[in-house]
């Protein structure tokens, strides 16, 4: 296994299908419809644009079991050290230690880019993701109640918090 910069020719067909087995089986995802690969296009775009990384785990076959990226989290100027991060593992290898991995590597490279503050924003009924942010030291700061709802049900929305030492210099502009 090997962590690679997802690049969107190579990577977006295996991303859309990972986003697209959450969107129909879980609640990751608070999308009811399949994603398009106009929308996968305008997603590696939007991550492009804003030097958000695209990190992936790959087998050794080259398969993409897993990525992970972050991006804005609001779009007002005082939110530029806050990025909303994401980690999605594939079906058949969940369980297995990836979106640990991946993780990890999206909180270094936050710190590479001077970012101070990680926000996860987690269903709350994914026991799995909420024990992993907390192994890697992020603390529950809220719950928006019945934030979502699908699959018939409505659903609440915890938020994940990490703060990095980063930036060294912070300035309002």
């Amino acid at each position: 296994m090997q962590i690679i910069h997802c690049e969107p020719e190579r990577h977006a067909e295996a991303i859309l299908a990972i986003f697209n087995e959450a969107i129909a089986n879980t609640t990751a995802l608070y999308d009811y419809r399949p994603r398009t690969k106009e929308k996968m296009a305008a997603w590696f775009d939007t991550k492009l644009k804003g030097d958000y990384p695209v990190l992936g785990i790959e087998n050794e076959a080259g398969e993409l079991m897993g990525f992970a990226s972050y991006g804005a989290f609001r779009a007002y100027p005082a939110y530029k050290y806050t990025v909303e991060h994401s980690v999605y593992v594939a079906a058949p290898f969940r369980g297995q230690g990836l979106g640990k991995a991946l993780l990890k590597e999206i909180i270094a490279a936050a710190g590479r880019q001077d970012y101070h503050t990680l926000i996860g924003a987690i269903d709350a009924g994914n026991a799995a993701s909420i024990a992993l942010h907390e192994e890697l030291g992020f603390l529950n700061c809220g719950t928006v109640r019945q934030a979502g709802f699908k699959f018939g049900r409505w659903l609440d929305l915890v938020f994940y918090q990490l703060l990095l030492a980063t930036p060294e210099k912070p300035v309002d502009d």
